[in-house]
């Protein structure tokens, strides 16, 4: 290695002194997770600034495999996802970055930023020495690890520690040849002086599962948790060297169905504050947490599948919306008595703006759209295909068969093998007659006649992004069973669903005639859409579905998420303002999947308290059409 001259910029571990040294002086980081394929690149610098503002050093960055190479070979680093572009926001506003590069990350986000499309090998064994898995990181590694080489503190950039992999401790596999295998990927491309390093989940299993060799050994845990305890553990594999806690966590996640997540301030403050005066290196998770647009949410499977909302404000300092919370303010009055913070005002709260009703007609059925939304036409098969073989990994796609004969009494439609993942809404000639859901609902009842057409709009909610069920597969995986027919002879119908938006459907259609509105509620999945008028501004704001049931929205062609009122916690969607135009017509369209409210039904424009843990202006409300 070249031999270092004075005043040459370094980093390091000193073993003697248990703390890092950046350019031979000692130092202590106090760093916040920010994600930024979750906010807006228009969004970032605000939001870099208001950390920096805080008193934090240092930022810590999750790189989602899966948002750069959704096709495999096809790599996409510009826009929002242009990592480089933030790397050098978060420089310029004078913040070191902690990098974690993956290949794997957790982050409650889809199938933990693994590609979906390493499922088309149907037997492979994720985050192990698997040839094919291996194979498929190598690659990616040999893509994005060059490009971080530049941005590293001792080249000049900004980044003074990169993490393998992440909480590999917390996965069955406990595979060290995989890890080695990492860990000889990452010094040959980042190079010997780098600081690599490991972060588990604070238990002897993980601690063992986790740890390698070469790579430093860090802890996560939260306020619950025995501060003296969880180092002890950390000191027991590695007996020397800086304290580091890498993930504390500030709040927690939300699925459909919890109740609302929330970590109180004043125990974040004080655990922060003890961790601080112990000398320990801290990184918040999370800082800001932001959102989990269009499908990129993950979801757990415990003793169930349970999909994680839309939302992720997470109870952290700065929330969803990039606003400060009395939560910010505390951790900021607790980073005081360690280091001189920024003087001047902490920016402030975006602004936000009631735009009030937004009205929607009917645009009409998926069963009656699919010339439009899948282009290509449907793939034919005896049997049930998944996503993953016909290489659509999110979304939605609908299979479609006919009745083998009569059905005058309710006959139960049955996924014998919980094969529906994860969600099934059915319809017969475009009538909507019921749903199936993974692990909870196996049974829905139907009627019709010998050849008629089934319809089976198949939800895929996010894969498992945490534990040993990721190889989470979509669609139909097994047969359905009906009376006592097994169904066959398919038409599955890739849905493109983004693509025909993004073109402008359906308001460049808007010149063909919709159905007449009906008074009373609309059942099953059907379309949506409706103009927000311009005002001359585009800020922030919420979207509040009021007696809307399940489904998902888009504004000017972006995926904004799902929305699920009825389950909750998460009540309203954030509208980044960026998304909005000042000056023309503001397309938006929903897709609602089981059932509209009846028409003429109005919504509330009072501020709304969401769940999402914030008061919140007031909202865009949607309602449906009387005229």
């Amino acid at each position: 290695s070249p031999v270092r001259v004075s005043g040459e910029r370094s980093f390091s571990i000193d073993y003697k002194n248990n703390c890092f040294l950046k350019d031979e002086k000692p130092f202590q980081y106090i760093s916040g997770s920010i994600h930024y394929s979750r906010i807006p690149r228009y969004y970032w610098k605000d939001r870099l600034v208001k950390m920096y503002m805080t008193g934090l050093n240092a930022i810590q960055v999750y790189v989602p495999w899966n948002f750069h190479e959704a096709v495999q070979g096809v790599h996409n680093f510009t826009g929002d996802r242009d990592l480089e572009h933030f790397l050098d926001l978060a420089n310029q506003t004078g913040l070191l970055v902690i990098l974690r590069p993956g290949p794997y990350i957790c982050a409650e986000w889809e199938m933990g930023g693994l590609p979906a499309w390493l499922l088309q090998k149907p037997n492979i064994i994720l985050r192990s020495a698997d040839t094919d898995y291996v194979q498929a990181v190598s690659n990616w590694l040999a893509v994005l690890l060059p490009k971080m080489k530049p941005w590293l503190y001792i080249n000049g950039g900004n980044i003074i520690t990169v993490q393998v992999e992440n909480e590999y401790g917390s996965y069955y596999a406990c595979d060290y040849n995989y890890m080695r295998h990492l860990r000889t990927l990452f010094r040959f491309f980042l190079g010997e002086d780098t600081v690599l390093f490991t972060t588990d989940g604070n238990t002897d299993r993980e601690m063992t599962c986790g740890t390698l060799e070469g790579l430093y050994a860090t802890v996560d845990f939260g306020t619950a948790n025995n501060i003296t305890e969880a180092f002890k553990r950390q000191r027991r594999f590695e007996p020397r060297g800086p304290l580091v806690n890498s993930e504390f966590y500030t709040g927690w996640l939300d699925h459909w169905g919890d109740p609302h997540a929330v970590v109180d301030a004043q125990k974040v403050s004080r655990v922060l504050g003890e961790m601080l005066t112990m000398g320990a290196n801290v990184n918040m998770y999370m800082f800001e947490g932001g959102t989990n647009f269009g499908y990129w949410n993950g979801a757990d499977h415990d003793t169930r599948f349970r999909s994680v909302v839309t939302s992720y404000d997470y109870d952290a300092p700065l929330s969803e919306a990039g606003d400060p919370t009395e939560k910010l303010l505390a951790i900021r009055d607790v980073i005081k008595q360690f280091r001189d913070i920024p003087s001047g005002p902490m920016p402030p709260a975006t602004p936000k703006f009631a735009y009030g009703f937004v009205t929607l007609k009917k645009v009409g059925n998926i069963s009656g759209l699919l010339n439009t939304l899948s282009p290509l036409g449907p793939v034919k098969s005896q049997y049930p295909l998944t996503f993953e073989e016909l290489k659509q990994y999110y979304g939605y796609m609908l299979y479609r068969t006919t009745l083998p004969r009569d059905l005058s009494e309710p006959t139960p439609l049955i996924s014998p093998l919980n094969g529906v993942h994860d969600r099934a809404y059915v319809s017969v000639n475009g009538v909507y007659q019921g749903l199936l859901e993974r692990d909870t609902t196996l049974v829905t009842n139907v009627t019709g006649q010998q050849g008629d057409i089934i319809d089976i709009l198949v939800e895929n909610m996010g894969r498992v992004n945490f534990g040993s069920k990721i190889n989470d597969y979509k669609g139909l995986l097994s047969n359905l069973i009906l009376g006592k027919d097994v169904l066959t002879d398919w038409k599955i119908y890739p849905l493109d669903i983004d693509g025909a938006i993004a073109a402008g459907w359906p308001h460049s259609d808007s010149q063909k005639s919709f159905p007449a509105p009906q008074k009373e509620p609309s059942f099953g999945p059907v379309f949506y859409m409706g103009t927000l008028e311009p005002n001359g501004l585009a800020w922030d704001t919420f979207l509040k579905l009021n007696e809307w049931t399940k489904g998902q929205v888009w504004i000017n062609g972006m995926n904004l998420g799902r929305y699920w009122p009825a389950r909750g916690p998460q009540q309203t969607l954030y509208v980044p303002g960026p998304l909005l135009r000042k000056n023309q017509p503001n397309r938006i369209t929903v897709l609602e999947l089981e059932g509209a409210p009846p028409t003429g039904f109005c919504c509330t424009t009072f501020p709304q308290h969401s769940a999402v843990g914030i008061l919140h202006p007031n909202p865009i409300c949607l309602m449906h059409s009387v005229h």
